[in-house]
């Protein structure tokens, strides 16, 4: 079977200039000392002091005016449908809604509220084929959509993750939410999708819609699956000492989603705080869901983990960015040359009690978003969604 279809490279010479604080989206070194960013063609080229960059010849000029630069959050626990719509809330524009809230790439952990969804393991291939094609296809607003999750299905055998593999299929939805629920057949399956490449997802906590069941400690651990999808409860979280268990057995990445259970989010970061192993936290939102969608989802759990959690804001920023693309082995997330040229421009809102983003964010408070760049090219200006910045940044 053939594979999907190369995306369009984009082209042109972008440069940012007058940047007030660089976050690099890496735990190492999270504010780069800069102030100018050069991307040609969709991919960062250089940063540093404007005077040491070569900033002639711009197609794109953006003047930060003092704005902090980030790179594009990614959300790490999406349910997307087909398009722009999800029939959760039957509500339309949520994935353009998010990138108001700088969300620049999304993961899909299964297209699980497609009404009718199939189940037999002919349809949940034929689906997860389908749905990598559409949004690989169909960048809706610039927004990167990484689908086509398949739900894991009983009956299905190994030639299943291969074509699925072949045919561009990266990503398992979450383990737990179709007819595959003990650790032990799960546990097949995820060896099977490694072995073809794609990367697994388990469901933690008690059942978030019909069909889908509770899925503890000990079948996370047997089933060993690359992620602990909402390991705070997606919505009902474990209890923690299990939590804890999960934190310390394993290397899995350490999902936290905005629709979970608080108390079980920050337990889950200090107990990785504690194991010295932050850099395995990364966030998500898991909707939409029976809550609703949440547009500033992924800002919302930066400043809460930030300032409940006694983090750094720009240790927080790298859990919704770096984290989440070395953990997903994506192309953007981190200003490095090389990635993509992804980026929310940042500021604190007006009259926050801080006195600069990073610390209004440690207070609590959301940031404003200025403008969002997605492949070097503006994909909106200042967000409807998020409190005014104080300042925002400019084409020039």
């Amino acid at each position: 079977m053939a594979g999907p279809a190369a995306p369009e490279v984009p082209k042109g010479k972008t440069v940012i200039k007058n940047v007030g604080l660089m976050l690099s989206g890496a735990l190492e070194n999270p504010v780069l000392d800069a102030d100018t960013l050069v991307a040609i063609d969709g991919r960062i080229t250089a940063f540093g002091k404007e005077k040491d960059l070569d900033t002639d010849q711009a197609d794109v000029t953006i003047d930060a005016h003092g704005t902090a630069l980030c790179p594009g959050l990614i959300d790490s626990h999406v349910h997307p449908v087909f398009g722009d719509w999800t029939p959760r809330q039957n509500q339309t524009g949520w994935i353009d809604s998010s990138m108001h809230g700088g969300v620049t790439t999304m993961i899909s952990a299964g297209e699980v509220h497609l009404p009718g969804r199939p189940k037999d393991p002919k349809g949940v291939v034929a689906l997860a084929i389908t749905a990598q094609r559409c949004f690989s296809a169909f960048p809706l607003g610039g927004v990167k959509m990484h689908a086509g999750a398949p739900i894991l299905e009983k009956g299905m055998v190994e030639e299943d993750f291969k074509e699925m593999s072949e045919a561009g299929v990266k990503l398992l939805g979450e383990i737990g939410l179709g007819g595959v629920k003990a650790g032990q057949e799960a546990k097949q399956m995820v060896d099977w999708a490694r072995k073809y490449g794609i990367q697994s997802t388990i469901h933690t906590g008690g059942p978030s819609i019909p069909g889908s069941g509770l899925i503890d400690k000990d079948v996370v651990l047997e089933a060993g699956a690359d992620i602990i999808g909402h390991i705070n409860g997606g919505h009902t979280a474990l209890p923690l000492d299990q939590i804890g268990c999960l934190c310390e057995q394993c290397g899995a990445g350490i999902e936290i989603v905005h629709n979970g259970n608080e108390k079980a989010a920050l337990f889950a970061l200090r107990t990785a705080s504690e194991l010295k192993q932050v850099e395995r936290v990364i966030l998500g939102t898991d909707g939409p869901a029976g809550s609703g969608v949440q547009p500033l989802g992924i800002l919302r759990m930066v400043s809460m983990l930030s300032s409940l959690g006694d983090v750094p804001a720009e240790t927080a920023f790298c859990f919704a960015t770096g984290n989440t693309a070395r953990q997903r082995e994506l192309d953007c997330g981190l200003i490095e040359v090389g990635r993509a040229a992804d980026f929310v421009f940042l500021d604190r809102a007006q009259h926050t009690a801080g006195k600069d983003l990073l610390e209004s964010v440690e207070m609590g408070d959301i940031p404003g978003v200025g403008m969002v760049v997605i492949d070097g090219k503006v994909a909106s200006g200042r967000s409807r969604n998020t409190p005014p910045a104080d300042r925002i940044p400019e084409v020039v």
